[in-house]
């Protein structure tokens, strides 16, 4: 039996639910499961709005260790003591140090969770954890339900293993990719990104929070207009549906 087959004993479910929360944060909700992906708000003046303090989560999910994707893990883990961090080898271990739950992955590795199958994936950047300790590896996330899937790609510059998620992987419903350049792939190379995983509707973030990844709005949509695709960008706490 193959790893997707296992999600014929996984619960139904027929949307995935995405909010928005500002940089590269993300809170999926799966039927009555709900899953944060790197968590920077407390951080980010764009997101002043959201007390952090108030979000509950099952899940955590990491790309890598940067402040910027990490800085209210912690504080989460904190206020929901059964949740589960899921991220690299290293990074789980550091939050296990900390007496936070995990569970580690590695590239190429899937795994079948009670909301689906998460597959940690490549990602070119670096890492490194807030107080220095080496971070891994960092990487992306395609997690697939019975009947949806979606690629987070992570802070990533554009790459060719990205063509391998097509093949090791359901359709994909909704690429989410950094467009914010200069620390990652610019909206040009999301859109190739695009492409390589065949996947024509774009959540686009890392972009914004910091002068040097200022994106102009109008022109990334047009880009991706006038190549067929839909590029969406969420106002902060806003959602779409997969």
């Amino acid at each position: 039996m193959t790893i997707w087959a296992l999600a014929d004993h996984l619960k139904k479910t027929s949307v995935m639910k995405i909010t928005f929360l500002g940089h590269s944060t993300l809170l999926l909700e799966i039927d009555t499961t709900k899953i944060i992906v790197d968590p920077f708000i407390s951080g980010n003046e764009l997101a002043s709005h959201i007390d952090v303090s108030s979000i509950k989560v099952d899940y955590m999910l990491l790309t890598h260790g940067h402040q910027d994707h990490v800085l209210d893990a912690e504080t989460i883990a904190r206020n929901n003591p059964e949740a589960i961090i899921v991220s690299n080898y290293e990074i789980v271990q550091w939050y296990a140090a900390k007496g936070i739950n995990g569970h580690p992955m590695n590239h190429g590795g899937q795994y079948a969770m009670d909301f689906g199958i998460v597959k940690f994936v490549n990602a070119i950047h670096s890492s490194v954890l807030p107080d220095g300790t080496y971070g891994g590896n960092p990487g992306g996330f395609v997690i697939s339900t019975d009947s949806r899937c979606i690629y987070i790609a992570g802070d990533t510059a554009l790459t060719m293993d990205m063509k391998l998620i097509r093949k090791t992987s359901p359709r994909i419903d909704l690429a989410v990719l950094p467009i914010g350049d200069n620390f990652t792939m610019g909206y040009k190379d999301a859109d190739i990104a695009s492409d390589f995983v065949k996947c024509d509707r774009i959540l686009g973030y890392h972009y914004d929070t910091f002068p040097p990844i200022k994106l102009d709005k109008e022109k990334a949509k047009a880009y991706f207009d006038s190549r067929n695709k839909e590029l969406i960008l969420l106002n902060i706490g806003d959602s779409l549906e997969v």
